[in-house]
């Protein structure tokens, strides 16, 4: 007998379980019961020692000196449904309280880590480090193009180049002031058609003006072309419509951003669906108006300082020079984040105006020595302290993007100053909101008070573009919004022309109501309505 060859089978005590507990129990339904709860037990007591949430287990928050406290939240969904409705912000900002951990807390959404802080000086850490440069990608952003614009394209080259085409070319400041022809008469137009509401129906609701306007203004920067809804009624009204499914697409909360086995069988909001009925009507509006640029450049080579964005863009050479679809991304990114903020904002500075009788008065008395009987211009600007300030003080109790809109993806682990670790591939946010209504920066941070930021009233000119955390809406860093400085001079231009021109009172029958609610920005729950009593003649 040959016994040379032996094999040895590991697997052979599964066979023997039959004898041993009797061939019934092996698939006997307690069995069965009995290991399923047994791994939803260790599930659970892996939740329920992993501070964060389930996107934190393991330890995944205490990997420096100092560990990143932080809410548990629910098994699978951690803290999606506080944060899924209400204002994230202000939830965000009870939570960090409640557990003290105002310089850091960790929670998770869904499958995904999110660390958030509401400490100005974390607040600088994150925004400027090198290993916080790039975004998560939403789906809905990713659907619509935006992968390839300036906001969400990932940290590299095609991004570094971008980031250079927008302030060597796009938001040079020679580039802002050839365009102020273009506010004036917008703005002028907005006046003129609000002097008109309000001598037909004896009150003004403020959005609808401000928000075609800013479209308008948009337009004019970057498409070169401007609206007038008496003769363009009909394109003018399919490009609200598209601009307005954009903002809902990318304002709505997706559970499925968090929890992507979801999209499978559940997407309420029908993203998918509409982002693949958008995008055809973005591709077709966008490419036409580029293809009607290149005809016209065919006999003109010269570009102005005051050429829109697309005779910009198809002017470029060499290694700036972008394609047809990144153009459009590009292009398409600007109408969806000029549009929204600079009506928005313009609309709660008004607001706080209304409620400030005494703010507004002394703003038009700053008006009036400073321009006069003239028109107000973008020249001004740097002379009417009291009107920054008062912009400056919006910002603060009411940041357009409250959670800085955007959040921030780290690279690989950091280490920040207090000792704590933020690991790889972790959604950073920052909560703009928090730190402006804290009373440990900002004195009576609920109150409205312009003069905190005037010098020559006791308070401080504080740098809102990114280099004091304190007070930085429009971010910092690498990711600050490029159009920032656009933006303020729009808004502060459209400000002074809306009080130098009217004097705004409460509509007794819809009082100013300062309610949120937080879609792509924060914005009024409800929207202004005021009584506008002419100061000056909007005709002129």
């Amino acid at each position: 007998m040959d016994f040379g060859i032996v094999t040895k089978d590991s697997s052979w005590w599964v066979f023997t379980l039959p004898a041993f507990l009797g061939s019934k129990t092996v698939v006997d339904e307690y069995v069965v019961l009995t290991i399923l709860i047994a791994l939803m037990s260790i599930a659970l007591l892996k939740w329920a020692f992993s501070p964060g949430g389930v996107a934190w287990k393991n330890g995944r928050n205490s990997n420096g000196a100092v560990a990143i406290p932080g809410p548990r939240g629910l098994p699978i969904f951690g803290s999606l449904f506080t944060l899924s409705r209400g204002l994230a912000h202000r939830s965000l900002a009870s939570m960090a309280l409640h557990y003290n951990s105002k310089q850091l807390m960790a929670f998770s959404l869904g499958s995904t880590p999110v660390v958030v802080t509401s400490d100005p000086q974390v607040a600088k850490e994150i925004l400027t480090s090198q290993h916080f440069a790039d975004r998560p990608i939403k789906q809905s952003a990713r659907s619509l193009m935006f992968s390839r614009a300036i906001g969400f394209a990932p940290n590299g080259t095609y991004w570094r180049l971008l980031r250079r085409i927008a302030a060597s070319h796009l938001f040079a400041p020679r580039r802002i002031a050839a365009h102020e022809q273009g506010r004036q008469l917008d703005c002028a137009t907005m006046l003129k058609n609000m002097a008109n509401e309000q001598s037909l129906n004896g009150v003004v609701s403020l959005r609808k003006h401000l928000q075609a306007a800013a479209l308008n203004n948009i337009m004019g920067s970057v498409f070169g072309k401007r609206y007038d809804p008496t003769e363009d009624g009909e394109e003018f009204r399919v490009l609200k419509a598209i601009v307005k499914e954009g903002f809902e697409l990318l304002g709505a909360f997706n559970w499925s951003d968090y929890l992507p086995w979801l999209s499978y069988f559940y997407d309420p909001s029908r993203v998918v669906a509409r982002c693949e009925a958008l995008v055809p009507r973005v591709r077709k509006l966008v490419k036409a108006i580029i293809e009607q640029h290149q005809l016209k450049n065919q006999y003109e080579n010269a570009i102005s300082d005051n050429a829109d964005f697309v005779d910009v863009l198809l002017s470029l050479d060499g290694d700036e020079k972008l394609n047809e679809d990144d153009m459009i991304a590009v292009l398409w990114e600007m109408i969806f984040r000029g549009t929204d903020t600079v009506a928005l904002l313009t609309e709660w500075v008004m607001a706080e105006l209304v409620l400030h009788p005494e703010v507004q008065a002394k703003l038009r008395q700053e008006l009036n020595a400073v321009v006069g009987d003239r028109a107000v211009v973008d020249a001004d600007m740097s002379r009417l302290s009291y009107l920054n300030a008062v912009v400056k003080e919006v910002l603060r109790l009411h940041p357009p993007g409250p959670l800085l809109s955007w959040a921030r993806l780290s690279t690989e682990d950091v280490c920040l100053s207090n000792g704590m670790v933020i690991p790889a591939n972790t959604t950073a946010m920052v909560n703009m909101w928090a730190i402006t209504h804290d009373g440990v920066v900002w004195d009576d941070p609920h109150k409205f008070m312009p003069e905190r930021f005037v010098a020559e009233m006791g308070g401080v000119d504080v740098d809102v573009r990114g280099r004091d955390l304190r007070l930085a809406p429009f971010g910092a860093g690498r990711r600050v919004c490029p159009g920032k400085n656009l933006g303020l001079a729009t808004v502060a231009l459209w400000v002074a022309k809306l009080v130098d021109h009217f004097d705004w009172a409460e509509d007794k029958a819809k009082p100013v109501d300062l309610s949120e609610v937080l879609k792509l920005s924060c914005e009024m729950k409800y929207p202004l309505s005021a009584v506008a009593v002419v100061k000056k003649d909007v005709m002129a």
